[in-house]
């Protein structure tokens, strides 16, 4: 089919929508991403010579450059589509090279949203490649190069094989681990709480002890309880300081790309890989009934808040008719985050007219809950605030002192679409200042301080966000090498460092403080961002970090140590060939293998016990295991014989009820006994006396 205009897109499912929205004199294909990058052979960086890179065709791109190069010459124009980022520039740029065409000629093009109107005029609007941006990410490129591929093969001869270090993978390390010794170190304290349900006629309430002989109340052992128990010698509390104010509650900012992995996380319970492979489908385009596929939400790597004008007039427009005027809110706003480059908008609906309830029947599972997280974010950005009525008070008996708080819904809100995670509201009766209420159960607890959290994924974002590290695009990519290497594990969703994480820290620690360092990797970023707005030149941002680098790596190719992880016994002998089992540690973690390796290659998973017996079998023990992908599961130790399996820890009792296992089921930080095959649940103190 004859045609005019060429236009180049990045991924073959762009390619299907856009060409359909252009019509027949423009014919769109797909560059597949990258088609040159640095050599994966050799550095490929000649430092020499200003640090010019040395790129090449990507293997296996040979045939795709021959046919867009032939649908080039055919066409009267040819326009760069690829994403609206750094990346994106920098993938037109090296398409204009291979292509033959001139960057500062009107080739790009850009748009935000993969929707008709947005290509058509995007497509009206050409511009040449931004070389600022490229020089941007060519220096990101360059200078995660110098350092990956100067520090890893320096762990290959030091540590061991396969091993890997960069620069915002480095300082994500060291966070965790940094962590990880706080917890190592903390030294639990004592606490009492004294904790009180009260009543007023037939409605209960809570309050806590808050103060004693009218000081703040610090209950450092059961002694203490049992002076401030002392006051308490009837169940007649007067109420006392009633304060009711009216608070308001915003909105969040629409989403980043930070915040969506971290809400994502929280609410969907989606791993921030996963997030961004379900957003990216949502961007590309969904098929929805007989049309052109239509791209839902806007690009989904971004780092700003801002909304377009027409998009928040249309989002008013919609509130007004769906829910009300006293809905609309001023939209929210606020001052970026500290280096956000503002570049396009926050991820939101490309059409807020599709509902979540309307586009379901199109959607898969995981793309319906991320579309309507994204659409019910958007829309209460651009609401109103809720209204509460809250209340506090003090219940008194002679010198004891309880503080009862609660609150009440006055007007919904945003909270008509959208309610942030882990969002709860207490409410009390009408309390009336010197009345009479009673307490039905008053009871102190032992409690002991507790170390930090360890780093969940949305933690562990959201504080590379807050300290400068690393950009949206990066978190994903360096939590799954992390994982990968084996230098974290997820443990009950939470990263605990391995020895082998351990052992690679320690020596980049010592030999590249910088490398870890959060501030030095932070204002690195910021000379970065400073390339794209042509305020500093990339030669000499690479320049000034690479010299006292260069230095480093001569001191620790001279002074750093090998590094020999020995092999542990097994305390049993290999079942082929007699020989002593040892415990090695590999790619994936910890395994058995025979001693007389490579003459015998005998090899056994180790497995955990968990001390309960199979329930299907009755012969066997329940092991912990680990599936492909690193998450634990439970299994019977006479598998094959026996196929029983299941992703929650059995606790050896079976269910009241229904006479089926009970198992122990994680969720958000807490556990919960329930039953394997009915709705029998325990509560939390129950399941923690068995």
């Amino acid at each position: 089919m004859a045609f005019k205009y060429l236009v180049i897109v990045e991924s073959p499912t762009k390619a299907k929508t856009i060409e359909k929205y252009l019509g027949r004199n423009y014919k769109v294909v797909a560059s597949k991403g990258h088609l040159r990058d640095l050599p994966k052979s050799r550095m490929g960086i000649d430092i020499d010579n200003d640090y010019q890179p040395d790129y090449i065709s990507i293997r296996g791109k040979g045939p795709l450059i021959k046919e867009l190069k032939r649908y080039a010459k055919k066409a009267e124009k040819v326009y760069i589509a690829s994403d609206p980022d750094r990346e994106g520039e920098a993938i037109a740029w090296h398409l204009a090279h291979l292509l033959g065409l001139d960057p500062t000629d009107n080739i790009r093009v850009t748009y935000n949203e993969i929707t008709k109107d947005a290509v058509k005029a995007a497509i009206k609007n050409p511009r040449p490649v931004n070389t600022d941006l490229v020089d941007a990410q060519q220096a990101r490129r360059v200078l995660d190069r110098l350092v990956g591929y100067n520090l890893s093969p320096m762990l290959w001869k030091k540590v061991k094989k396969g091993l890997s270090a960069g620069r915002v993978q480095s300082v994500a390390l060291h966070m965790i681990i940094a962590r990880e010794k706080e917890i190592r170190a903390f030294k639990p304290e004592e606490y009492w709480s004294v904790d009180g349900v009260f009543m007023k006629g037939r409605k209960t309430f809570k309050a806590d002890a808050s103060k004693y002989k009218g000081q703040k109340l610090d209950l450092k052992n059961e002694d203490d309880v049992k002076e401030f128990m002392q006051e308490i010698t009837t169940n007649e509390f007067q109420v006392q300081n009633i304060k009711e104010k009216e608070r308001r509650r915003f909105p969040s900012k629409p989403f980043t790309t930070s915040s969506m992995q971290q809400e994502a996380a929280k609410k969907i319970n989606f791993r921030s890989r996963k997030t961004m492979m379900i957003a990216q489908q949502l961007y590309e385009g969904i098929k929805l009934g007989k049309g052109p596929a239509e791209g839902l939400i806007t690009y989904m790597r971004t780092d700003s808040t801002r909304i377009s004008e027409s998009a928040q007039n249309q989002a008013k427009s919609f509130i007004k008719s769906e829910y009300g005027d006293q809905y609309l809110g001023k939209g929210s706003k606020g001052k970026q985050a500290a280096g956000s480059q503002d570049a396009h908008e926050a991820i939101r609906p490309s059409n807020v007219e599709r509902t979540p309830s309307e586009v379901e029947a199109y959607l898969n599972k995981d793309q319906f809950k991320l579309y309507s997280l994204i659409w019910s974010r958007f829309m209460a950005s651009q609401m109103a605030p809720a209204i509460y009525d809250t209340v506090a008070c003090d219940l008194v008996q002679n010198q004891a002192t309880f503080r009862a708080n609660g609150s009440k819904i006055k007007f919904p809100g945003y909270q008509k679409v959208y309610t942030e995670a882990n969002n709860k509201d207490n409410f009390l009766p009408d309390l009336v200042e010197g009345e009479m209420v009673k307490s039905k159960e008053i009871e102190p607890n032992q409690h002991f301080t507790q170390p930090p959290a360890r780093y969940t994924e949305a933690s562990l974002i959201k504080t590379l966000e807050e300290k400068g590290v690393g950009r949206p695009s990066t978190y994903s990519p360096t939590i799954e090498t992390l994982i990968k290497r084996y230098y974290v594990k997820l443990e009950a969703k939470r990263f605990e460092p391995t020895e082998l994480g351990e052992i690679v820290n320690d020596l980049i620690s010592d030999f590249f403080p910088e490398i870890v360092d959060t501030q030095f990797t932070a204002d690195l970023e910021a000379e970065l961002d400073a390339i794209e707005t042509d305020k500093k030149e990339w030669v000499e941002v690479i320049d000034s970090f690479y010299k006292p680098f260069s230095k480093e790596l001569d001191n620790a190719e001279e002074k750093m140590e090998k590094i020999v992880i020995k092999d542990e016994p097994a305390g049993f002998k290999c079942p082929d060939c007699g020989h002593d089992m040892v415990i090695k540690l590999g790619r994936y973690g910890k395994f058995y293998a025979c001693s007389n390796f490579p003459d015998c290659r005998h090899t056994e998973a180790i497995v955990k016990e968990i001390g309960v017996e199979c329930p299907t079998c009755h012969k066997g023990q329940v092991v912990e295991r680990k599936s492909k992908k690193n998450r634990i599961f439970y299994g019977c130790s006479r598998y094959p014989d026996c196929d029983f399996v299941d992703w929650n820890k059995p606790v050896g009792r079976q269910c009241p009820k229904c006479d089926h296992y009970l198992v122990e089921k994680k969720k958000r930080g807490s556990k919960q006994v329930i039953c394997s095959n009915c709705d029998y649940k325990e509560d939390e103190t129950k399941a923690s006396q068995q």
